[in-house]
């Protein structure tokens, strides 16, 4: 480095053309003339102060192979590993194996018993497998998606909270706080992937609109009742149909109603409106019966006047005389008196006394006590 004065005797520093972390030459790195003219001397200084090795060859020391000498078969094996006793590199084995590990792993499928696959071939459906050991070609040429067949998914709507009422309408315009579960399952599964967007959603849809159809054939005693069998059957009918149409590849196993109630807000109001009902069906109840026992001994008396009337017409005088003393019978036989018309007798006889003594003549005599 030097001085140079310029005209207005500002001094300027010059560098003879270098910067600061520049060396003048490759054999002077490291080395600084003394600023004081007296050369020979020199002072090993790093260049760079951020560099504090100067010698270009101990960066490279102890770095390992670059990747294009390891592709060119360079350095010490693949990736620092030793050459084979052959002396070749392991670099084209551990690739093959690599390739093999894919094709086993890609192309090899065990579906379980209650699963069945769905293969695509670069992503169009291509066939569907069953359970067992399959073999499909490596990904991604072929994909293979499980699907399970055998299980009962339930989908619930509603819920006994007031906060999830699910409301339905009955056919005498009243409303009626349904929930129920939906047991379903896949039976195709193709169709179940790729036919919907949503197929879990749509179930739930279909769901909500069959009862809602169905229960609008019922009136409310029916649905909350003796109907809630008949809605069940009706939903799952109605749901496979619209499903098939869909091409959803579910069928639908069974509808449980869990609760069919009014809301809540007029919940005391219909118990006392039932209570009513179930009153007033056993007061016709009772009335039935008695009208039962009423004509049943109608019907008695009139088959036994029809049989005294043909014993009537073969013997006039005896039935009548029969007719009076059974008549008489039944007239006199609660009375505690006895009439006798025979002549030279007493006209009143206390038989009731005598009878009454005979009665406690008659009666066992019980003794009660310790014997001693």
């Amino acid at each position: 480095m030097s001085k140079k004065i310029d005209d207005q005797g500002t001094v300027i520093l010059a560098t003879n053309g270098k910067g600061p972390w520049d060396s003048s030459d490759p054999t002077d790195i490291g080395t600084t003339s003394d600023p004081s003219g007296r050369g020979g001397e020199s002072k090993q200084d790093p260049v760079n102060p951020w560099d504090p090795t100067p010698d270009p060859a101990a960066r490279t020391r102890g770095r390992g192979p670059s990747l294009e000498e390891m592709l060119r078969g360079k350095g010490a094996g693949f990736g620092g590993l030793p050459k084979r006793p052959n002396g070749k590199s392991w670099f084209p084995l551990i690739i093959g194996a690599f390739l093999a590990l894919w094709l086993v792993w890609t192309s090899i499928h065990r579906i379980g018993p209650e699963q069945e696959g769905v293969v695509m071939q670069l992503g169009k459906y291509a066939r569907t497998v069953q359970p067992g050991i399959q073999f499909t070609l490596p990904a991604p040429f072929e994909n293979i998606t499980k699907i399970d067949t055998k299980q009962i998914q339930t989908t619930s709507i509603g819920s006994p909270k007031p906060s999830s009422e699910n409301l339905v309408l009955s056919k005498d315009q009243s409303i009626i706080d349904m929930a129920y579960d939906v047991r379903w399952s896949i039976k195709n599964p193709s169709l179940y992937l790729f036919q919907l967007d949503n197929p879990d959603g749509t179930v739930k849809e279909v769901a909500e609109s069959a009862m809602r159809a169905s229960v609008a054939n019922y009136d409310l005693t029916q649905a909350i009742g003796p109907g809630r069998g008949a809605i069940e059957l009706e939903v799952r009918r109605r749901m496979q149909q619209v499903l098939d149409e869909y091409r959803a590849g579910v069928l639908i196993q069974s509808i449980s109603i869990r609760q069919s109630d009014p809301p809540p807000e007029v919940t005391d109001a219909f118990r006392e409106v039932n209570a009513a009902q179930q009153r007033r069906e056993s007061y016709l109840n009772d009335a039935r019966a008695y009208a039962s026992r009423v004509t049943e001994l109608a019907l008695g008396e009139t088959a036994e006047f029809d049989k005294i009337y043909v014993q009537y017409k073969q013997a006039p005088e005896v039935t009548k005389r029969r007719l009076y003393y059974e008549t008489m019978e039944q007239v006199l036989g609660k009375v505690d008196k006895t009439i006798v018309e025979t002549g030279g007798v007493n006209t009143y006889l206390p038989l009731p006394e005598f009878q009454k003594k005979a009665a406690q003549k008659t009666e066992p005599v019980v003794v009660t006590g310790n014997k001693q």
